[in-house]
C-alpha cells in the first residue's frame, strides 16, 4: 500500500512565508522560507509546496532566488508554482531547483501547456492546481483563478478530468470555502475529484486539527494532505500528525 504524504505549504510574497484566510488580503507573516525549509525536512515532511502567490496576478514567474535557497536545504520534493505560462517556465523553474511544478491560471487558459510540459519534462514533473468555489447557482464547484479571484463558471471535476487526460501528473486540490478556517478540508469536492480521476489528489484548504488529516486522507480519498498555518504557527506539527495517522492504521513514512 502507497503511504498518504504530509505536506507544508509556502505562500510566499516578497520573499516571506505568509497565511491568507480565504485567498483574502489578511494575511500573517509564518517566517523565512529557507529556515521553514530546513525545520519541515528534519521533521519528517514528505515534500514541500512553494507558491509565490502574487506571481500570476503581477504577470510574472515565481522568483527564482527563493526557489534556489529552498531547493538548497531539502532532500525531499520540492514543487514550485507562480505565474507559470509557459514551458519556459516550467524549464526554468526546474533548473532552479524545483522538483515539480504547479500551473493554475497558465495551464486553464491554455490546456497545451499540461500535454507539452508533461512530454518534455515527465508527468511526474506536472501538478495541476484547482481553486475550487461551491457555485450555488451552478450546483457544483466552479474553477477560480487568479488566487480565487476570478470565477470561469467551469466545472471543477470536468477540469480534473481533463487535466488528467492532457497528462497531468497529480492535482493540487484547494477548496476556496475551506481555505484558511481550520475547520477541516472540503471532503465532499475532495473525494468526487479523487474518484473522477485515476492520478494522485493533493488535498489543500482547511487543515485545523490532526483529525482533519485522517479525514481527508481516508472518506475524502486523498493521496497527500498539504497544510500551511496549522504548521506554521506550532499548532500541531508533522510529526505529531504522522504520529496520530500511524496509531489509526493509515499508512505514512516515518522518520526517527
Amino acid at each position: 500500500m502507497l503511504t498518504k504524504r504530509i505536506i507544508p505549504c509556502f505562500d510566499v510574497l516578497d520573499g516571506r512565508v505568509v497565511k491568507h484566510v480565504g485567498f483574502l488580503n489578511n494575511r500573517r507573516d509564518a517566517g523565512d522560507p529557507v529556515a521553514l525549509a530546513q525545520i519541515y525536512c528534519d521533521a519528517g515532511a514528505d515534500e514541500l509546496v512553494l507558491l509565490d502567490i502574487s506571481a500570476s496576478s503581477e504577470g510574472r514567474l515565481a522568483t527564482r532566488k527563493v526557489v534556489e535557497e529552498v531547493a538548497a536545504k531539502v532532500n525531499i520534493p520540492l514543487t514550485v508554482g507562480g505565474g507559470v505560462s509557459t514551458v519556459e517556465d516550467v524549464r526554468s523553474l526546474l533548473l532552479s531547483g524545483a522538483d515539480k511544478v504547479s500551473m493554475n491560471t497558465g495551464a486553464f487558459r491554455n490546456p497545451r501547456l499540461i500535454e507539452e510540459s508533461a512530454h518534455r519534462f515527465g508527468e511526474q514533473c506536472v501538478v495541476v492546481a484547482i481553486d475550487a468555489n461551491l457555485h450555488a447557482q451552478m450546483g457544483t464547484y466552479e474553477v477560480m483563478l487568479q488566487g480565487g479571484k476570478v470565477g470561469t463558471g467551469s466545472d471543477a471535476i470536468a477540469w480534473a478530468k481533463r487535466a488528467a487526460e492532457l497528462g497531468a501528473g497529480e492535482i493540487l486540490l484547494t477548496s476556496f470555502r475551506q481555505d484558511g478556517t481550520r475547520a477541516g478540508y472540503d471532503l465532499e469536492l475532495t473525494s468526487a475529484i479523487a474518484r473522477a480521476v485515476n492520478i494522485p489528489i493533493i488535498a489543500s484548504g482547511g487543515a485545523g486539527a490532526k483529525e482533519h488529516f485522517f479525514d481527508v486522507l481516508t472518506e475524502g480519498m486523498a493521496d497527500a494532505a498539504l497544510a500551511a498555518s496549522v504548521f506554521h504557527f506550532a499548532e500541531t506539527s508533522v510529526r505529531d500528525v504522522k504520529s496520530y495517522l500511524r496509531e489509526r492504521g493509515v499508512p505514512v513514512r516515518w522518520v526517527e
